[in-house]
C-alpha cells in the first residue's frame, strides 16, 4: 500500500514564491561596492528576479544552461541565483580569490554561457576573456550610470535588463532533481572539481539548516551572511533566510571590522555566520573602540577552526552563543553544527568550551562514521580518529562529468579527506587532514601547487608547504627547501620566482632553507614531521596581525 499524499516537485524558486506571499514586506539591505546602502523587500527581490529571468531568456539562454556569478554578496547576486534557477538554468559562483588559470579551467568546465559581475571584478575578466571557449556574454551589476568603460565584448547593464521586462513570467516547469546550482571544489590535487547541487538537495539542506538544532532561524531573526556567495554555496543563507523570512544584510566587499560592527549595530542582527579571521577583526575593532554588540545573538565560525580565545571571547565578553560548524563544498555545505545538547547546558563554562571547540554533531539527514584505512568503523569515544565519511541526500554522489571517477564506498559513503574523532554524543572534532592543504582565513592554499612551482627554480632540489600558525589569518604557508649545492639563492630570489603564478594571498609568509626533509619509506614527504618541527615557528607576517 503506498500514501495517498501529494508530491509536489521541491524546487528553490517555490522559496521565494513564498517569501514574496508570506513575508512580502521582509527587508534585504545590502552594502553596494561604493558603499551605498540599498534596501529591497522579498517581495521587490521576487520581481525583479522574474524580471531577470525574462532578460537572460531574451538573451538566448535556456533550460540546463550554466551562467555564472562573480560578485560580492549584494541583493543582485541574490536575485540573480533565483533568475537563473527560474528558467531553468544554473547557476555556477566564481571564486575570484582564485587565480587566472584556475578561473579558465572552471569557467570552461562547466560550460558559462553568460556571466554576472560586480563593478569590482570586471577587470578581472577582462585579462581572461580570449581564453573563455563557451561565454558568450557578460551582464555588470551597477546602475546605468555605473557603467564602466571596459574591453568586454557583448556587455549588458544588469538594471537596464531589468528595466526592459515586466516580470510577468513563471518559473520553468522543473523537475526536483534537476540541476540547480555548481560549486567548485578547491582543486589541491590536480584540477578544481565541480559539485553539482540539485533543486531537491538544496531545498532539503535548507529544511535541515533552519531548525532549532542547526541554525535555528525564523521570521525574527536579522541574518548577516558575511560568508561570501562563491564560497561553498553560501552556505545555504540565500534559500534558508526566505524560507523563513528572515531579514538579510549583506555587507558586500567591505569586511573590516568596523565596517562589519556599523552593520550589526545599525540593522540589529541577531545572526551572522563567517570564517574566523572575519570575527578576528570584529574583536579587535570592539576592542580598541570599547564597543559592544547588544542585537547580536548568534555567531556561527565555519571554514576553519575557531580558536578557544574566540569561542570564550564572544560568549564572556559579548554574551554571544558561538556555534562552531563544519562542512564541505560536496555537503551543499552543511555537515556539523556545535549546537549544544540540552543536557549540556548545566556544565561549567569551561566544560562547556571544552564542547564547542568541536566541529559540533551532524543533524539529521547527515550520516557520519570514522574508518581505519580498510574501511572498518570505529569507536565514537571522542579519542580514536580515523577517515571521516559522510553519506545523506545533500551530499555528493559524483563530481561534474565524473572526474574523479567514484568517490563513493561500498556502503555509499563519500571520504571527506579529514581525519576526525566522533564522541558518544555525536559531536565530531577534525584531528588532522589527509589532504596537506594549508587554510588560511577559511580558503584552502594547496601545499602541493606552491611545492612544484617551487622545484621548478634551477636551483631549488626540494620543497615542502607547511602552514604555520598565524594569529590572524589562522595558519599560513612557509616554504621549506633544499637548495643546490653551492647555490647563491635568497629568500626574495624563490618568492620573486612564484610571483605572478599564483594568486597573491597564496605566496608564502616565508623560505626556510635546510639540509634536508624528512621522507617516508615510500619516498613521501613526512609533512606530521615537518609540522612538529616547525610547529614554534615564528612568522616574519605574525606581528602584522
Amino acid at each position: 500500500m503506498l500514501g495517498r499524499m501529494q508530491t509536489s516537485a521541491l524546487l528553490v524558486n517555490d522559496i521565494l514564491d513564498h517569501a514574496n506571499i508570506y513575508h512580502s514586506d521582509v527587508e534585504i539591505v545590502s552594502r553596494l561596492v561604493g558603499g551605498k546602502i540599498h534596501r529591497e523587500t522579498y517581495s521587490e527581490a521576487h520581481l525583479r528576479a522574474r524580471k531577470m529571468s525574462q532578460a537572460l531568456q531574451s538573451l538566448g539562454l535556456d533550460k540546463g544552461d550554466v551562467v555564472a556569478t562573480l560578485a560580492w554578496n549584494n541583493h543582485r547576486h541574490f536575485e540573480s541565483w533565483y533568475a537563473i534557477t527560474g528558467i531553468g538554468g544554473v547557476y555556477h559562483t566564481l571564486n575570484p580569490r582564485l587565480f587566472a588559470d584556475q578561473l579558465i579551467y572552471i569557467i570552461n568546465h562547466a560550460e558559462d554561457k553568460y556571466i554576472f559581475v560586480d563593478l569590482t571584478f570586471v577587470p578581472i575578466l577582462e585579462g581572461l576573456q580570449d581564453k573563455l571557449n563557451t561565454v558568450k556574454g557578460f551582464i555588470i551589476y551597477c546602475d546605468e550610470d555605473e557603467m564602466p568603460q571596459t574591453t568586454l565584448d557583448n556587455v549588458h547593464c544588469y538594471e537596464t535588463l531589468i528595466n526592459a521586462h515586466d516580470g510577468d513570467f513563471s518559473w520553468v516547469k522543473l523537475d526536483e532533481n534537476d540541476a540547480c546550482g555548481i560549486c567548485y571544489t578547491s582543486g589541491t590535487t590536480g584540477n578544481p572539481k565541480g559539485v553539482i547541487y540539485s533543486h531537491r538537495s538544496n531545498v532539503l539542506h535548507s529544511l535541515v539548516a533552519v531548525s532549532q538544532d542547526v541554525m535555528g532561524l525564523s521570521s525574527k531573526s536579522v541574518v548577516m551572511p558575511v560568508v561570501p556567495m562563491f564560497h561553498a554555496n553560501a552556505w545555504g543563507l540565500v534559500f534558508t533566510c526566505p524560507m523563513v523570512g528572515a531579514a538579510m544584510v549583506n555587507p558586500g566587499p567591505q569586511m573590516d571590522g568596523a565596517s562589519i560592527f556599523e552593520l550589526l549595530d545599525a540593522e540589529q542582527v541577531s545572526f551572522t555566520a563567517a570564517v574566523p579571521t572575519v570575527w578576528l577583526m570584529l574583536l579587535q575593532h570592539l576592542e580598541e573602540q570599547n564597543l559592544k554588540l547588544p542585537y547580536l545573538d548568534t555567531v556561527v565560525i565555519g571554514g576553519s577552526a575557531a580558536p578557544r580565545m574566540m569561542i570564550e571571547k564572544f560568549e564572556k565578553d559579548y554574551e554571544v552563543d558561538v556555534n562552531h560548524a563544519w562542512g564541505m563544498t560536496e555537503l551543499s555545505p552543511l555537515g556539523t553544527m556545535g549546537v549544544l545538547k540540552g543536557k549540556m547546558h548545566d556544565l561549567s563554562f569551561d566544560e562547556r568550551v571544552d564542547i564547542k571547540v568541536k566541529q559540533g554533531r551532524p543533524p539529521y539527514l547527515v550520516q557520519m562514521k570514522i574508518t581505519d584505512d580498510d574501511g572498518n568503523e570505529l569507536p565514537r569515544d571522542g579519542k580514536t580518529f580515523g577517515n571521516l565519511k559522510v553519506k545523506g541526500p545533500f551530499i555528493i554522489e559524483t563530481y561534474m562529468k565524473d572526474d574523479g571517477g567514484e568517490i563513493l564506498d561500498a556502503e555509499g559513503y563519500f571520504d571527506t579527506g579529514d581525519v576526525a574523532t566522533l564522541d558518544a554524543d555525536g559531536f565530531m572534532q577534525i584531528t588532522d587532514r589527509s589532504k596537506d592543504v594549508v587554510k588560511s582565513g577559511g580558503e584552502w592554499i594547496s601545499s602541493i601547487e606552491l611545492e612544484n612551482i617551487a622545484v621548478g627554480h634551477p636551483d631549488i632540489v626540494e620543497a615542502a608547504v607547511i602552514g604555520v600558525a598565524h594569529p590572524k589569518w589562522d595558519e599560513r604557508p612557509i616554504l621549506i627547501v633544499i637548495k643546490k649545492e653551492d647555490a647563491d639563492l635568497s629568500r626574495e630570489d624563490v618568492l620573486g620566482f612564484m610571483e605572478g603564478k599564483i594568486a597573491k594571498w597564496w605566496m608564502p609568509d616565508d623560505v626556510v632553507f635546510v639540509k634536508e626533509i624528512p621522507h617516508t619509506a615510500t619516498g613521501k614527504i613526512q609533512k606530521l614531521a615537518l609540522r612538529e618541527q616547525f610547529k614554534d615557528y615564528v612568522l616574519p607576517t605574525a606581528n602584522d596581525a
